[in-house]
């Protein structure tokens, strides 16, 4: 595996500059979390490496070839699958037991079968993180996927991203420092208004 190296990128909006000459390295195998205001463009950064949005300039190297795999702020859940068949859709190897297995550890197997809708929205959030940990990658990207859990709930669902990544690289935004202690961040970029700095929780 190689190092993910982002140099100088930049993105607006509307005439709005919302990544201004962003570097950053991170580092293969490992967990490298990133903390910014609103409004600073950490999503907008997401959506450049997964391909979803253009930068207007920068470069970014090691993600050729490489398989991504993220958790999004909002749940993006299939609303007319249950949580098993939401895991199984981007996961298409996994069986219906293992679908099962896999949301049992997060407290959800009885769940399994059922509609979307009866789920709390802590659980449709659990099934959301499942959805990106059981999905074949090479690169984990999570933008918040904590937010909204209670904390142990959150404790489980960090403890099952980390058991799940296996030594895969990891970029994680968060406005919270237990979350990155709790991650095990080999790096935490920590972003403000006027530039970015990093440094260690």
């Amino acid at each position: 595996m190689e190092d993910i190296v982002i140099r100088r990128l930049c993105k607006s909006y509307g005439g709005k500059m919302v990544l201004e000459n962003f570097d950053a390295r991170l580092t293969a195998g490992a967990v490298t979390c990133l903390m910014a205001p609103s409004g600073w463009g950490k999503t907008t950064l997401l959506r450049i490496l997964m391909g979803l949005t253009e930068a207007d300039s920068g470069t970014v190297t090691g993600l050729a070839g490489r398989r991504l795999s993220a958790v999004f702020q909002e749940d993006r859940l299939c609303p007319y699958l249950s949580p098993a068949d939401n895991l199984r859709l981007t996961a298409p190897g996994l069986t219906a037991v293992g679908a099962r297995e896999a949301l049992g550890s997060m407290g959800l197997e009885q769940w399994a079968d059922a509609p979307l809708s009866h789920l709390s929205g802590g659980m449709r959030r659990r099934v959301a993180i499942l959805r990106a940990l059981t999905a074949p990658y090479d690169v984990l990207l999570l933008d918040e996927p904590y937010r909204g859990l209670d904390g142990g709930t959150k404790a489980l669902a960090i403890a099952e991203t980390l058991r799940r990544r296996e030594g895969r690289t990891v970029l994680a935004v968060t406005h919270d420092p237990e979350e990155a202690k709790a991650l095990g961040a080999a790096e935490t970029i920590v972003c403000g208004q006027r530039g970015q700095d990093s440094r260690d929780f």
